[in-house]
This record gives structure tokens, sequence and C-alpha cells, in this order.
């Protein structure tokens, strides 16, 4: 099955450090930009990706976001929303209260608009009454080809649920700790999505953050036994979003692997050269994104089957 060349994305009208994602998310940097700058910056970069993106023949659904309510992290949509192959659509769980507020019908109606189908849905929202929490694509990295759910547990990312959604949609689940390391301790990585990707023939992950070695063996196992080229990266790489990249088609199906400039330039010759024999790299670059959002490119791409 090969990456999808339709995405959704959401033009964000508010963009700050969200305060209460800041809690767990040790990406995210205070700046001394204003809330204004910086939506002038987020607006730029979000532009020059859609753009670019296009250049590549990829569909893009831009949506665009409302100023009410408060949604600093609008521009991130597949935390909240996927949709699966064969047209079923999800809506999961958010651990901040601020980033409930995302979800509304803009995206499924501007969907229909374009023709999609959506065949079914299915909604956790509900569970965040239960303090359960799993934030779509952020939480889990899914390769659909070998349907199996890779998800670092965290407060985001609640393993009684992650059991569930593979149940309900017919994935096996392998399931780790990865950890980064903040003022010299090792902390849970907020998002599985930062430190892993997966293409159709290749797998990006940092080893090296899953400090369980029985885990780390599970990992690397069970991408090698899907027949992925396992292609590691490290912590400081992680740091400047090299994990954080999604593996897409051109309409007519060439494979592409989008990330953002600052994770390009973060990669070694070799690593580059190896992801070449698989895709063509495609790159744009989101600094302020990146900073106060504590996410890059695959947090802004909801792929649509």
């Amino acid at each position: 099955m090969k990456p999808t060349n339709h995405i959704v994305m959401v033009r964000p009208a508010t963009f700050r450090t969200n305060e209460q994602t800041a809690i767990n998310n040790y990406y995210q940097k205070h700046t001394l930009l204003s809330d204004k700058d910086a939506l002038h910056n987020a607006h730029a970069e979000f532009d020059s990706l859609v753009a670019c993106l296009r250049k590549h023949q990829v569909k893009v659904t831009v949506v665009q976001d409302t100023a009410k309510p408060d949604t600093p992290d609008a521009i991130f949509p597949n935390n909240w929303f996927v949709l699966l192959p064969k047209q079923r659509a999800v809506l999961f769980p958010m651990y901040a209260p601020n980033r409930r507020a995302e979800r509304n019908e803009r995206i499924v109606t501007s969907l229909i608009k374009e023709g999609c189908q959506i065949c079914s849905v299915t909604d956790y929202t509900k569970e965040e009454e239960q303090n359960l929490f799993l934030e779509g694509t952020g939480s889990m990295v899914i390769d659909h080809q070998n349907r199996i759910a890779y998800c670092a547990l965290s407060p985001r990312s609640e393993l009684v649920l992650f059991h569930r959604f593979c149940k309900d949609f017919n994935y096996k689940a392998v399931v780790f700790h990865a950890y980064q390391t903040v003022n010299e301790q090792r902390l849970l990585v907020y998002h599985t999505n930062v430190i892993m990707s997966i293409g159709e023939q290749f797998a990006i992950i940092c080893l090296d953050a899953i400090d369980n070695v029985k885990e780390r063996h599970q990992v690397h196992d069970s991408l090698t036994f899907s027949g992925k080229d396992v292609i590691s990266i490290t912590e400081k790489q992680v740091g400047q979003f090299a994990g954080n990249m999604l593996a897409l088609s051109t309409i007519e199906g060439n494979p592409l692997l989008v990330m953002s400039t600052r994770a390009y330039a973060s990669l070694t010759l070799h690593q580059i050269q190896k992801l070449e024999q698989y895709a063509i790299l495609v790159h744009s670059p989101i600094p302020t994104i990146e900073d106060l959002g504590g996410g890059s490119v695959r947090c802004m791409m909801a792929e649509v089957y």
C-alpha cells in the first residue's frame, strides 16, 4: 500500500506557545516574538510549505481556522482527526483542554465538498472524561501496509486506549517507552512521531531514545521483519525534528519524504543518500512553528486515504 497523495492542513487563526502543552512537550521554546509576529511568521511558513507540497504534486486541502475559540495548536490537526484507509474517520481524545476546542466539522465538510467519502466515524473523545488520551498519529506511527501500529507511551498516549484502537481497526500493537534528556533527566517523549517515521520500504527511528533494551530490540525486530530498512537517527537529530517526517506520494505515485529544512540540515550525507534510494526528499523551513509549537511538518499534515 502506497502512502497517500492527499493531505489536510489547517491554516491557523492564532499561533503562539501553548502553555497547556508545554507541560510535557519539551521541544517548545519561549521566544521574544509577540503573538502578532508569531502568527505572521507561522502564516508565511505554512503557505510556503503548502506551495512546496503542491509543487511536488501533492493534493493539499487547506482549511482556515477561526479566531474563536482560542486554539493556538490548530495548525497540528493530525492529533485529533485521522482518516484511515477505507474512508474511516477517527476522532481522538486530547490531553490539553484548549486543544479539545480544535475539533470541528470544517475538515470533514471540506473533504466532502472535494468529493471524498467518509464511510464511518469512530469517536473516542468521551475518554477525556476518564483522563484517557490518545492523540492520533502523534501518539501512533502506523504502518498501514503491514497492519502494525507503534506507540511510545506517555501522558498523551494511554496503553488501554491504544490497545482498543488496535483491536477496533485490526492493527498489531507495538508498545514501548521513549525518552529524551532534559536537564540531565530522562523524561518521556510526548509523541511517538517525534522519534520515528515509516515509509513504504524504510523506517527512520531514534533507537537510542528507547532505554529499555528489550523494548528497543522488539521495535527494531518488528520494523526489520516487516521489511523496513531501519535508518537510525540520534537524539540530537530528534531535537532538530529529523524524526518528524511523513512519507507521501505524488499524484502520479512517486514516493516523497517530507520534512522541515531544519530536519534536513541535521541529516548526515550517508543518511541523505540512504533515504534518496527510497524517496524524493522534500523540505521547507518552518522555524517559528517548530520553536513555538514543538512540532514539525508531520504534525501539520493529516493524511486522506
